[in-house]
This record gives C-alpha cells, sequence and structure tokens, in this order.
C-alpha cells in the first residue's frame, strides 16, 4: 500500500505548505481537493497545470487522486452539465498526472449514474484516467456502488473508491463491503470517528471505525494501491491539524501492507 493525505485535512493551506506537510508525514502522495480555496481546480490554465505539476513531482510526490465533488447520480442537474463537468476535472487529472478523478454519487438510481459513466469512459480511457466512485451519501455501501458499477460495465474506466467510514456506518459488515468491491477497487480512504451516528473525526485507533479489521482483510486480499488519510478538518476546524494524525496512518498502512499472513 502507498500512502497519501488529502488536502481537505489542510484547510487554508497553500499546495507547498501540502506538500511539506505530506514529505515530513512520510507520504508518497497528495490527493488534491478540487476547490478554488485549494488553488487546485479544472479552471487552472496550461501553465498554472504544469506549474502544481513540476512542484508536487519535484518534491518526490505522486498525485494519487483528485477529489473531486460532481455528484454522479445526481437528479437535479442535466447529463450533459454533469458529464461537461466531469470531462474538465478528468482532463485535468489527465494533465496533472493523477490516475483518477474522485466522485460522490449524490443519488440513489444506479442507471442516472451508469449512464453518465458510460458517456465518459472512452474519453477517460483515451487519456489514461478513472473515475473513482466513493462509497458515500446515497450509495454508501459497496453493495449498492457494485451495482452501479456492475451497470456501468466499463472497469477501464470507472471504479471504487472504499471510504472505510460510510459502508460500516450504514451497517454493511466489512467482509461484505470487500466482496462486493472486489472487482472495481482501486483506492481506499481511511479514518477514525467517534461513533457510527458521530462521526466528528478522531486520530486512527481512538474511535469506533473496524481499522484493524478492515486492514487485514485488504492484507489478504492484496491490495497494493493507494489509501489516503481523509481528515475531514475543512469540515471539522476544531480537530487537530492533519500533521498530528498523519503518524497513525502512516503506522496502519505499514502494519497491514505486505500481502497475506502465512
Amino acid at each position: 500500500m502507498r500512502l497519501a493525505v488529502s488536502t481537505l485535512g489542510m484547510p487554508g493551506e497553500s499546495l507547498e505548505s501540502a506538500i511539506e506537510i505530506a514529505v515530513k508525514g512520510g507520504c508518497e502522495g497528495l490527493e488534491l481537493r478540487l476547490h478554488p480555496d485549494t488553488g487546485v481546480h479544472a479552471g487552472l490554465s496550461p501553465a498554472e497545470r504544469d506549474a502544481v505539476r513540476e512542484r508536487i513531482a519535484g518534491a518526490g510526490l505522486a498525485i494519487a487522486a483528485l477529489a473531486g465533488y460532481v455528484g454522479i447520480c445526481d437528479p437535479e442537474p442535466s447529463d450533459s452539465s454533469v458529464e461537461a463537468a466531469l470531462l474538465a476535472d478528468l482532463g485535468l487529472a489527465a494533465d496533472l498526472g493523477a490516475p483518477g478523478v474522485r466522485v460522490f454519487p449524490r443519488g440513489d438510481d444506479p442507471a442516472v449514474g451508469a449512464r453518465r459513466l458510460r458517456a465518459v469512459a472512452d474519453t477517460a480511457a483515451s487519456l489514461g484516467v478513472r473515475v473513482f466512485v466513493e462509497t458515500h451519501d446515497k450509495m454508501p455501501t459497496g453493495a449498492a456502488l457494485a451495482e452501479l458499477l456492475a451497470r456501468t460495465g466499463r472497469p477501464d474506466a470507472a471504479v471504487a473508491l472504499w471510504d472505510l467510514l460510510h459502508p460500516w456506518r450504514n451497517g454493511e459488515p466489512l467482509e461484505e463491503t470487500l466482496a462486493a468491491l472486489t472487482p472495481y477497487l482501486a483506492y481506499v480512504q481511511v479514518k477514525d470517528a467517534v461513533s457510527a451516528t458521530e462521526t466528528t473525526p478522531v486520530p486512527l485507533w481512538s474511535g469506533s471505525v473496524p481499522l484493524d479489521a478492515a486492514g487485514e482483510l485488504l492484507r489478504a486480499h492484496g491490495y497494493d494501491g493507494w489509501v489516503s488519510l481523509e481528515w475531514e478538518r475543512t469540515w471539522y476546524p476544531q480537530v487537530a491539524p492533519v500533521e498530528e494524525i498523519l503518524p497513525g496512518a502512516s503506522a496502519w498502512v505499514a502494519r497491514f501492507s505486505g500481502g497475506a499472513a502465512s
């Protein structure tokens, strides 16, 4: 597994500061939140895109993913507007050298999301990037997300991001989540929270998310992709700086990397 950290945990920090935090925290990558406040978004000029890519690569880091906010199943916007926003983010990912863009469901109809994902799939594949659909909001479980991705039928372009919090807090056993996502799993976000109903983030192993059980399952599965610490300080400004949380994330990755136990 390779450790990354999301800039969601660094509100108000510059890209240079985010890079410094990631390097000092032992990360191999950065997950870049797409937002004007972070300085990384689809409105960047070609020169600005080059500068972002060069600054991150120059520090010895990879871009693990772009964290976008497109709602792939959202029933309100038109297909064309959702697809246009997603294509803009996918183009940014290609220019920055990121493997893909995180999206949310934002709706519960898999037919809607599958239709939109198929519409952008050829472009994504030609760019060499993928859409990472997160277990979140109205499709928080592995079962729900797997149905969407099965209907899409484009694993070369649309895959699963397992946020360890959401399937668990919605009552789906870890084994069932992994079984459902196995054909599609490409990215993991790790975090801990007070409880299934109180999702204020807390340092890893101080909350209720079954981190050890999830890690053992991923290790036995042979998962060797990115694990991103998503420390949601942007939404919970009262919590500790991400620098204080990164050692726990690094320890979690180290503990559960290396393949199945003999």
